[in-house]
């Protein structure tokens, strides 16, 4: 009899813009068994936004609390504001055999890999830099110092492609989840 194969927590990073938030929405609606991490943050709800749903919305004590008592797997700062992945309901979902995702930033990869040697990091690479930039510039949502920022960001986490695992190429939505499901056996 095999030995039975126990999922390992699967990583998903890559630049601003490259489509990971896309990518994970088609996968969850192929496979809803998938189970994507919900982080806390410091940042107020948006409307619409439901408390343990998007995400789990605390303060910045709580949020120092959870620090405190190596209750987060991985966290950062952006714009203000802390995001991070709660530990427990990570471990509890791998030790009960089930495939686990993280969609999060390239400091969070690296501090995952650190913490959870184990875990496998997919980086999702755009088709090209053009690409990349039309992507960013196409949203029409923010100031040419922000989508500068964001571009120089992108060419900083580009350059971190040699630390991952595996390197998918976002041609198409499809195919992407298509890959990333086979890579987390879920197939």
């Amino acid at each position: 009899m095999a030995a039975e194969v126990r999922p390992r927590l699967t990583v998903l990073s890559g630049p601003s813009g490259v489509g990971k938030s896309t990518v994970v929405a088609h996968m969850r609606k192929v496979h809803p068994d998938v189970w994507l991490s919900v982080s806390a943050t410091t940042r107020k709800p948006r409307p619409g936004e439901k408390h343990g749903v998007q995400y789990f919305f605390v303060s910045d004590e709580e949020f120092d609390k959870l620090i405190a008592n190596g209750e987060l797997l991985e966290w950062a700062e952006f714009a203000g504001n802390r995001y991070g992945t709660p530990r427990r309901a990570v471990l509890d979902r791998l030790e009960a055999g089930e495939p686990v995702l993280l969609e999060i930033d390239l400091q969070g990869a690296r501090q995952v890999k650190e913490s959870m040697p184990d875990s496998r990091l997919v980086f999702l690479a755009p088709p090209s830099w053009e690409e990349l930039v039309r992507r960013l510039t196409g949203r029409g949502t923010e100031s040419p110092e922000v989508i500068e920022r964001r571009l120089t960001v992108a060419k900083v986490e580009l350059a971190a492609e040699s630390e991952f695992d595996t390197t998918l190429v976002n041609t198409s939505v499809e195919d992407v989840a298509r890959e990333l499901l086979a890579l987390m056996a879920v197939v």
